[in-house]
């Protein structure tokens, strides 16, 4: 811009002894017009610089040359940016003559040096801030004070209804926080769809009414993501769109990489909660635990209200409550639901999500509204829990606002369906295996009963020989320090203990004599009977201790191998007092019982011969008067 050149006379009251032409292009004025002039540095420099402009002159007085910076008031009321330099001259003699300067309009410099400092002032605030509720409030102050606004807002397109959402709003359009409009709709919606920056001035005789508007969009990755708004009375220059367009070009990207940080930390704490389910499901087969973690996770990570889930009961075909979180009542609990019935029972039904973003714009009736009452759901989503094919139940989520799930929410809650389902089907699949297992042991114990009542029968034992002597065997293997497992296998053993004798012949087993010395030999041979038939037997393996070595003797005396102390199994060894006490304290053809005296005593006096030490102690501090 050329310079405007002036002289003003040296004796300190600054007139003006001449001014070039172009004072007219730079400040309005013609030359004889700005020359007429009262004291040019009077009124016509900003109030905000009159103090630098006074020290500047003090400084020349001094120097006879300085140099300045401060808006001059141009003839149309504006005022311009001017470097104003002064020069004293002076004549031969030394005397003050004239001061010459000049001034060269810098206004545009000026502005370029206020919206670079805008920007790095808004990347400066900016960078700092993580959140998107953090970094608003700031891209706003910096707007309001930067623009001298009376309103700002800063609105955002939602990705899944188009709606304009008006995320914060300062100043005069404070109250538009929260706002939502139909995409498209007001500046923001067409500033948004149309992505081109709206800059309106409109006189108004209303008091108070902010009648210049600028809005421009948003724009990340080409796409526009939202609108940057400000209001004021007074107009918006282009250079001021310059530098909103400049902040919301920062902000923009400020708010995308808010966005991707979030999204990557949401993903990442819903993998984490995916985690944390799998777990559940793995380290407990009680479905009541593992649903309540479920729920944990479905309330923290998607911000639910409160969550409930629905089992099909396979006999009635209803959607029965199991399990819930956040209810302010118990009413949910009375939930019986056919399948097809309901939000709920459509999602089992259509094997599909059901999704009411807002129960009153919906036409689908509340079939639950009694157990509904007073909890003033407005949003319901409920997913059905498919494992291998088959429908297991239902996952609801209610919100007490409206909510449009966007499409990957949508997919963390199929996922969460999915880890119930796997949940629910790991539970039953448990439950029937206990359930036939139950059945199976059961029914093993029966068999195992039988067949010792039919080899009491055979061998001509009293009547209840080997259920007395399993109790009794148990009770004492349990008081000696046995497992429960242990214990199983103790009762199934007692029960079976001379399962062998099967190979004996009825003439040798059944002799009222006394044996001759081959019948003895192959009658002791019952115990080697026993393990041919039972170590083939896989669930009777661990029973075979008492089959086997109850003929054992704690001396070394016994048979089939003649064990001797530790050697012989701990429930062989307990068995043979309880045999031997059984026996002797029961009638015989060719005696009669003992009585429980003379027996203890027999008991009390083979101890460390026949019997070991430690178990005929355990057993004769025994109160055996409930015994049978």
């Amino acid at each position: 811009t050329p310079a405007v050149i002036y002289t003003t006379e040296a004796g300190g009251n600054y007139k003006l002894t001449f001014i070039s032409e172009n004072v007219f292009s730079v400040l309005g004025y013609e030359q004889q017009e700005f020359l007429d002039l009262p004291y040019f540095w009077g009124t016509n420099v900003h109030p905000e610089d009159s103090k630098k402009v006074s020290e500047g002159l003090a400084e020349f007085s001094r120097s006879g040359h300085h140099m300045l910076e401060y808006r001059f008031k141009h003839k149309n009321g504006s005022y311009r940016w001017m470097l104003n330099e002064l020069r004293l001259l002076r004549d031969k003699e030394g005397i003050p003559a004239e001061i010459i300067g000049y001034w060269i309009d810098i206004t545009e410099r000026k502005r370029y040096e206020h919206e670079m400092e805008a920007i790095i002032s808004v990347a400066n605030s900016l960078r700092a801030a993580q959140k998107k509720s953090d970094m608003l409030p700031i891209i706003l102050d910096q707007v309001d004070d930067l623009m001298k606004a009376e309103g700002a807002s800063l609105a955002v397109r939602d990705l899944v209804s188009g709606r304009t959402v008006i995320e914060l709003a300062h100043g005069r359009w404070a109250t538009l926080t929260g706002q939502s409009l139909p995409a498209g709709e007001g500046i923001s919606g067409h500033v948004i769809s149309t992505g081109k920056t709206y800059n309106s001035f409109i006189p108004s005789d209303i008091p108070g009414d902010l009648y210049a508007i600028a809005a421009i969009p948003l724009i990340s990755q080409g796409i526009p993501i939202g609108v940057l708004s400000v209001g004021r009375k007074t107009a918006i220059a282009d250079y001021e769109i310059r530098m909103l367009t400049a902040i919301g070009d920062i902000a923009a990207n400020a708010m995308q990489r808010s966005d991707l940080h979030e999204q990557t930390l949401r993903r990442l704490n819903r993998l984490a909660a995916l985690h944390t389910i799998d777990m559940a499901i793995t380290s407990s087969l009680d479905l009541r635990v593992t649903l309540n973690v479920l729920l944990d996770q479905v309330s923290s990570q998607l911000g639910a209200h409160a969550a409930s889930v629905l089992l099909l009961n396979p006999y009635s075909h209803t959607l029965e409550y199991a399990a819930g979180r956040g209810f302010r009542s118990r009413a949910i609990q009375q939930t019986r639901l056919k399948v097809g019935e309901g939000h709920a029972g459509r999602a089992a039904f259509d094997h599909r999500i059901i999704s009411i973003p807002d129960v009153h714009e919906s036409s689908d009736p509340c079939v639950r509204a009694q157990q509904l009452m007073g909890e003033v759901f407005v949003s319901h989503h409920a997913a059905p829990l498919i494992s291998k094919g088959q429908i297991k139940g239902v996952l609801e989520i209610f919100y007490r606002f409206p909510f449009s799930p966007d499409p990957e929410w949508l997919e963390f809650f199929e996922s969460l369906a999915a880890q119930a389902a796997i949940a629910i089907d790991n539970a039953e699949l448990f439950n029937n295996l206990q359930h036939s297992n139950v059945q199976l042991t059961l029914a093993y114990d029966a068999t195992i009963q039988g067949l010792s009542r039919a080899l009491d029968s055979r061998d001509k034992e009293t009547e209840g020989h080997s259920q007395r002597v399993a109790n009794l065997a148990v009770k004492i293997a349990h008081i000696m320090g046995m497992t429960d497992d242990e214990l199983v296998h103790v009762r199934r053993g007692a029960l079976l203990h001379d399962i062998g004798k099967i190979g004996i012949p009825d003439a040798i087993l059944l002799k009222p004599q006394e044996f001759l010395e081959e019948e003895w030999e192959l009658m002791k041979r019952h115990p080697l009977i026993a393990h041919e038939m039972l170590s083939d037997i896989s669930f009777l393996r661990n029973a075979l201790d008492i089959p086997f070595s109850h003929h054992e003797k704690w001396d070394g005396t016994g048979y089939p191998h003649g064990l001797q102390r530790e050697n012989i199994p701990l429930a062989a060894r307990i068995f043979a007092v309880v045999d031997v006490w059984d026996a002797l304290c029961s009638a015989r053809p060719y005696r009669p019982a003992w009585t429980e005296e003379k027996a203890r005593e027999y008991i009390r006096e083979q101890s460390g011969k026949h019997f070991d030490p430690k178990v005929a102690q355990v057993f004769l501090a025994l109160d055996l008067s409930e015994e049978g």
